[in-house]
């Protein structure tokens, strides 16, 4: 969507309802976090136009959470197909077209199949599918879908993950459900040019 198509309370800049955050008024650790944000070899997927720099609008909040984003998505914590997979269920089940675009291409080059894809993109059964792949989607969608997570499915992914590594996959879908809220709630713009990956949701 070019600029003068955004919606009249977005940003240019940020694409968002926020600005770009100041770097001049940040301390210097949030500088640093500002850095990494615009550079683009620094490692986010999305820079200052993304969940990163509004959560600098709030710099304590952001010095808070970058560890944890970093350790969840740290591959010898959550191994990077499942973790993918975790954050495209997560962006389906709340229809966040921003997530989503964020990390549809980081899931198929981490090996997550384009038959996963689909199921996950249009909330198709799940039969068929290898038991990592169909436990892990139906979790999702209970989690927050139904908002209770049925003790059979609990089972099924409880016999896939050690207890250590359940925490953590539970709290990564958790941070990206958290991002989702930001993303949503400051009406986070698609990359130019970017059309929506998610059909919407049939109610």
């Amino acid at each position: 969507m070019p600029n003068e198509a955004l919606p009249k309370d977005i940003d240019p800049q940020s694409r968002c309802r926020l600005p770009l955050p100041e770097r001049e008024g940040l301390d210097e650790e949030a500088r640093k976090t500002f850095d990494s944000l615009a550079d683009p070899a620094g490692g986010s997927l999305a820079g200052l136009q993304g969940p990163g720099g509004i959560r600098l609008h709030s710099p304590e909040l952001s010095r808070g959470l970058r560890p944890a984003n970093i350790r969840l998505r740290d591959p010898d914590v959550i191994d990077a197909r499942t973790r993918e997979l975790a954050i495209l269920i997560t962006a389906r089940e709340h229809d966040c077209q921003f997530e989503w675009a964020a990390h549809e291409a980081e899931a198929k080059s981490e090996g997550v199949s384009d038959e996963v894809v689909e199921i996950v993109r249009h909330r198709r059964p799940t039969d068929g599918l290898a038991e990592p792949d169909a436990a892990l989607i139906t979790f999702g969608r209970e989690l927050f879908g139904d908002h209770r997570v049925a003790p059979e499915t609990y089972v099924r992914v409880a016999a896939l993950f050690d207890r250590r590594t359940l925490v953590d996959l539970v709290n990564l879908m958790g941070m990206y459900a958290m991002t989702a809220a930001s993303l949503i709630a400051f009406d986070a713009q698609l990359p130019e040019g970017t059309p929506p990956g998610l059909p919407p949701r049939e109610r």
